[in-house]
């Protein structure tokens, strides 16, 4: 029989995730049965600093105490007990990025998040010499770039890592990396499950003449994959972690990992031929592949599960937020004729008022280009809403083109991998702010990726609860199962969620539209182009 939260708490058996999204550091705490007890969080923003986005150490922080102060309020308010120990702990955050340190530890230059875009050149020189694509977000690029800058800190980098990497570093004293994480600072080799050692021959032979005292793998992470364990808490961690002092040193911790990587363990997505979309601000794709891609695409990035099977993901820098602010117009109106506003009412009546559009939405367009959008090959972007005088401009059609808008990215490179490549998926999972209102961003993502799509009511526990579980993989899978099986069995029993298949009529019309839109995307150029 399960323990209750309050002694489970007391008695230190509870299991904490934690996660620095790009707006939110959130906690979640779990019992021995995988369920979620307690959370907190904080939100952050990053900045522009000289023209880069970072966050401050003081920022990472003061964020990542606040945020543990709010769970060991939560605690205290529901359960009247201070956590002491935990059975397990586990950090990640959002991929890729470039934290540097010397050899005594000091960051040489400020943190570079995934969002910069400055690591063009070298992004392409290392995808043409590896013959593999490299992202401008990942780590090698970001290294590669400061070296082709001829940054002077590059010469006395003893060590650099994720963000994940660099908590986890911090709390445990341990230089490691979940694999999924570590699959977005250089290519992973499925075969050895860590870095792929030609490609490090490569980069230090391309580096060679300029005299640095390092070579590549000195400088990079240990690989570990999900339920080895990664530390313990020190002594100085514990006192990073929670300065109150009630929380003692000695906590195993679990390698940290990706927000990917937690994400396919939230959706129960890390076996072979499932996959899942993360819909909201931005979007992205995961499908775990039964074997390699047969060429490289520039579309389309090559990660890892936390347990080290290969993933293509497809990424895409725009999804809900010109869609958001479309329903804004919406609520504004309703303020205008003094109606009280209920935003989930506003979102869900549009929402399936679109279901009654045309499938090809009656010829209308929208490009939701907040930012540029490499898929399309896009460096800016300018939001379009783009219609004909003979096309069907109607309520329906209008927010139904909008939401095939959210992930009509993500089809064109979704598309490569199931007509090209012939990849074979048997089931698709969805999570984020597209799924909210029930039914219709299910039905929409099942048009265009033509597969069926399901959602899980745990989905909404995010990444925290992810990687909450792959803490709990560590000191709980006391029967040695497989990542895969122990989340099947142990975690979701079974539990696939509310599945939605396409309709032909549906696929159909997602598929004139895109054409149009494929054909659209010269006046989104133009747009670009012209206006400042």
């Amino acid at each position: 029989m399960a323990l209750d939260p309050k002694t489970t708490i007391e008695q230190g058996k509870a299991n904490l995730g934690i996660e620095f999204g790009s707006t939110r550091i959130k906690a979640v705490l779990i019992d021995e049965e995988n369920r979620p007890i307690a959370q907190g969080s904080h939100e952050w923003e990053n900045q522009l600093v000289d023209g880069l986005w970072t966050y401050s150490l003081s920022a990472i922080w003061n964020g990542f105490q606040d945020c543990y102060a709010d769970l060991r309020k939560d605690v205290m308010a529901k359960y009247g007990v201070e956590i002491e120990s935990l059975a397990s702990i586990g950090v990640s955050a959002m991929m890729h990025g470039y934290m540097p340190f010397d050899a005594n530890g000091n960051l040489l230059v400020p943190f570079r998040t995934w969002r910069n875009t400055n690591t063009a050149r070298a992004a392409a020189e290392l995808s043409q010499l590896f013959v593999y694509n490299i992202p401008l977000r990942w780590s090698i690029s970001h290294l590669y770039q400061a070296i082709l800058n001829e940054e002077p800190h590059v010469k006395v980098v003893d060590f650099f890592t994720t963000l994940a990497g660099y908590i986890h570093w911090q709390l445990t004293g341990e230089k490691v990396l979940g694999i999924g994480d570590a699959s977005g600072m250089l290519p992973i080799d499925p075969a050895t499950k860590n870095y792929s050692s030609g490609m490090i021959e490569i980069f230090d032979a391309l580096v060679a003449q300029r005299g640095y005292k390092w070579k590549l793998n000195d400088i990079l992470p240990k690989v570990l994959l999900a339920g080895q364990q990664a530390g313990v808490l020190t002594e100085q961690g514990a006192k990073l972690l929670d300065p109150s002092g009630h929380l003692k040193a000695g906590i195993p911790f679990c390698p940290p990992e990706g927000d990917a990587g937690t994400g396919m363990v939230a959706t129960n997505a890390v076996k072979q031929r499932t996959g899942n979309v993360s819909a909201g601000t931005s979007s992205f794709s995961m499908i775990v592949l039964e074997k390699d891609l047969t060429r490289p695409y520039e579309m389309i990035d090559m990660v890892t599960t936390p347990d080290g099977s290969l993933v293509a993901m497809v990424h895409c820098n725009n999804c809900t937020s010109d869609l958001n602010a479309w329903v804004g117009l919406f609520k504004e109106y309703q303020q205008l004729l003094g109606v009280p506003v209920d935003m989930n009412e506003v979102f869900g009546k549009l929402y399936n008022n679109a279901l009654n559009g045309d499938p090809d939405c009656g010829g209308l367009l929208s490009y939701n280009y907040f930012s540029g959008e490499p898929v399309t090959g896009l460096a800016e972007g300018r939001p379009l809403f783009v219609r004909s005088a003979t096309d069907k401009f109607n309520l329906a059609n209008f927010m139904r083109a909008n939401l095939y808008a959210s992930v009509a990215v993500l089809k064109i490179g979704n598309d490569i991998l199931f007509n090209d490549e012939k990849v074979k998926v048997d089931r698709i999972t969805g999570h984020g702010g597209l799924f909210k209102t029930p039914g219709v961003g299910q039905r929409v993502l099942a048009a265009a990726l033509n597969s069926p799509i399901s959602v899980m009511d745990t989905a909404g526990e995010g990444g925290a609860w992810g990687m909450a579980l792959l803490a709990s993989y560590l000191v709980n899978n006391t029967e040695g199962r497989k990542l895969d099986d122990y989340l099947e069995d142990c975690v979701f029993a079974g539990n696939t969620g509310t599945s939605i298949a396409p309709t032909p009529e549906d696929v159909a019309g997602f598929n004139v539209y895109l054409e149009n839109y494929k054909k659209g995307l010269e006046i989104e150029k133009s747009a670009v182009e012209f206006k400042n």
